[in-house]
């Protein structure tokens, strides 16, 4: 199941997005209904109405809406992870710098926009644009001190972020938080994947190109923290709530990394792929 938020005829609306037809099932039509999907992720029964009640619902054609963020606007900060992929952490800093436990920062809520959204190229404020490819966790229900044998029962489902980076920004300030939250930074989508249309997040190819040139190609069983220990972590002292949403890190092949660097400019194109879930593809200008 795909869920996407979207603008038809000047409203947010979402719904079940079928990609064979091209088409969208308007849920927000439905009886009842929550005003947002982040609100709907967590009324679990009412999302079982509106999937039985698909086949009688309003259908819209794709072409007829602007497809948002599934999540146009979280409800707090994104929670990132940082240096999870073992050769990142080398490329960024050398042995040294790979983790022993997980790195946590976030993005501001400000920062998320929808596939195909423009990404700004921010030129008057950092000279280090870069991209970041990553599987994205969603939260089902709520939780605090999640054992890990429990965490992914607490999964709604997976999307795709660019954790787009000014990356002189970030190193000028000895934290992450002002470098990560440049407005439309956090290009996310196209859609939620529901948990149980993926057999295995932690073995998913994960490809990030720009200009159609791979620069990153690894899988999510090279993570250091899997997702389960991620948000047994996040949650011991914090309650992890319906709609927050987990970025789980990024692999190697960063533009920063690169010599001479590969830094995003205006008029790059950066398409990232994850297996079972999509492409999310953004424009710099």
């Amino acid at each position: 199941m795909k869920w996407v938020s979207f603008n038809y005829k000047g409203n947010e609306q979402y719904g079940m997005y079928n990609e064979h037809e091209k088409t969208v099932v308007n849920v927000s039509a439905l009886k009842d209904a929550p005003k947002t999907l982040l609100e709907a992720i967590g009324q679990p029964e009412f999302l079982e109405k509106a999937v039985l009640a698909a086949g009688s619902a309003s259908k819209i054609q794709e072409s007829e809406v602007k497809m948002l963020a599934p999540i146009p606007r979280p409800s707090k900060n994104i929670f990132c992870v940082g240096k999870n992929y073992r050769d990142h952490a080398i490329e960024m800093g050398g042995e040294a710098s790979v983790p022993e436990h997980p790195m946590i920062f976030t993005k501001a809520p400000t920062t998320v926009s929808a596939n195909h959204d423009v990404i700004p190229a921010y030129e008057s404020l950092t000279e280090y644009l870069d991209y970041e490819g990553e599987l994205a966790v969603i939260i089902g229900k709520r939780g605090k001190a999640i054992a890990r044998e429990d965490a992914l029962h607490y999964v709604f489902g997976y999307t795709i972020i660019n954790d787009v980076t000014a990356r002189d920004i970030q190193n000028r300030h000895k934290q992450y938080f002002l470098g990560k939250s440049l407005d439309a930074t956090c290009p996310m989508g196209p859609w939620i994947v529901t948990k149980e249309e993926i057999a295995d997040p932690h073995h998913l190819d994960i490809t990030t190109k720009v200009n159609g040139e791979i620069r990153q190609q690894s899988n999510t069983s090279q993570f250091i923290f899997p997702i389960d220990e991620i948000i047994h972590v996040l949650s011991r002292g914090m309650t992890l709530e319906p709609g927050d949403i987990i970025a789980t890190g990024t692999p190697a092949g960063v533009g920063f990394a690169m010599n001479p660097k590969g830094t995003l400019q205006s008029g790059d194109t950066v398409d990232i792929t994850i297996e079972g879930v999509g492409v999310l593809s953004n424009k710099v200008e």
